[in-house]
């Protein structure tokens, strides 16, 4: 007698339909299913095209034999798409998730197989975990409203103009360097090249007089865009009603720190973040420790680097300006005993670490009104 026996198959159902998303640029596939260990149910819609995605969710309840108003729990990786189709989905009525891509777990073989299908499935599993009390399986994005969202761009387009700009310059710096002149990057620059000569006496060849030229145009042009994001910054006034407005003002009562840092700070992190603890905070700007440590192996491999690269780039910016302008608080004299008598890299590596402490403290103050230990306020 022959005996068939098939691999155990778990039928768990959740307490509704879970949906994942695998979002492409033309277009998108949907995973369905009500528990774990079930074959997903697998479809395709064009990108961006929502009504069919709420016809794929109705169908889905149909072929589960779900009812009509069962509730609804989605995903997606954060990525290029934003946060529209969340809001989209939330204004349905659908419970969804935003899930950090580098949370998800993932086999670690140096050639797995990877295919939307897969990747769908493993959504699928994560999400019926997570929604079963798993919460450690991955990690959910906080998502801004339309408002926190859209009070970012002003300071992050003054951000990206201001590193174009940096590099026009230092273009114009090295077409000149490659051709043995040294002009200075000011107002009366192209009079500059126009009378410049090389080693032997002759000017400038003209291809390369061209592409200074435009090279100067383009720099001219993010200057006056510069110049007038820097007015529309100025004329920014913090509400003290809300959130954000107090921390701003917070945060510029506090010596070496002015108003872009206040900004900055605030619509990105402060200002509508719910940060629970110090190392939630750390890990969320990348200057969280890396350690590795299997058996008798252990090493330090610096910071993650893997968070808000805005709110890092500016800490330590504002790290080294705490140093000169607080330099009798107890941040500053710990550097001073730790890197102080330090070489370069010593130094460098010091404020990075005095970059996460400053950061720690200052959402205490935020957060407290406790104003970091020696630190100086403004008259």
């Amino acid at each position: 007698m022959t005996t068939m026996t098939r691999s155990e198959e778990s039928t768990a159902t959740t307490a509704g339909l879970l949906v994942a998303f695998e979002l492409g640029e033309r277009s998108w596939k949907l995973g369905f299913t009500v528990g774990l260990g079930q074959r997903p149910r697998v479809r395709s819609v064009p990108a961006g095209a929502m009504a069919l995605v709420w016809a794929e969710i109705a169908e889905a309840k149909a072929r589960f034999t779900l009812a009509a108003d069962t509730p609804v729990t989605s995903c997606y990786e954060a990525g290029r798409d934003g946060f529209w189709i969340h809001r989209a989905l939330v204004a349905q009525g659908v419970t969804n998730l935003v899930v950090d891509s580098s949370s998800i777990e993932v086999n670690r073989r140096a050639r797995r197989t990877k295919s939307d299908r897969l990747d769908l499935g493993g959504l699928l599993t994560l999400l019926a975990r997570y929604v079963a009390g798993d919460r450690r399986c991955w990690r959910v994005v906080r998502v801004p409203t339309d408002a926190e969202e859209d009070a970012r761009h002003l300071h992050r387009t003054w951000e990206a103009v201001q590193q174009d700009r940096t590099r026009l310059i230092n273009r114009l710096k090295g077409l000149l360097v490659t051709a043995g002149v040294r002009v200075p990057v000011r107002g009366d620059f192209l009079t500059q090249v126009a009378t410049a000569r090389r080693w032997d006496g002759t000017s400038l060849p003209a291809g390369v007089q061209a592409r200074l030229t435009r090279t100067w145009a383009e720099l001219a042009f993010l200057t006056t865009q510069l110049a007038e994001l820097e007015t529309a910054r100025t004329a920014l006034a913090p509400d003290p009603q809300t959130p954000a407005g107090r921390a701003v003002t917070r945060l510029q009562g506090l010596r070496a720190i002015g108003p872009i840092g206040a900004w900055v700070l605030t619509t990105e992190i402060f200002g509508w973040r719910q940060i629970r603890n110090g190392r939630q905070l750390g890990a969320l700007v990348g200057l969280a420790p890396a350690l590795y440590q299997s058996g008798e192996t252990a090493r330090d491999q610096g910071i993650t680097r893997a968070g808000n690269k805005h709110v890092r780039r500016l800490m330590v910016q504002l790290a080294w300006s705490w140093l000169r302008f607080q330099p009798t608080s107890a941040l500053a004299q710990w550097y001073a005993r730790r890197f102080g008598g330090g070489g370069p890299r010593a130094r460098r590596i010091g404020i990075v670490a005095l970059a996460r402490k400053l950061l720690l403290a200052l959402w205490r103050y935020v957060e407290t009104g406790v104003v970091p230990e020696g630190a100086v306020t403004k008259a």
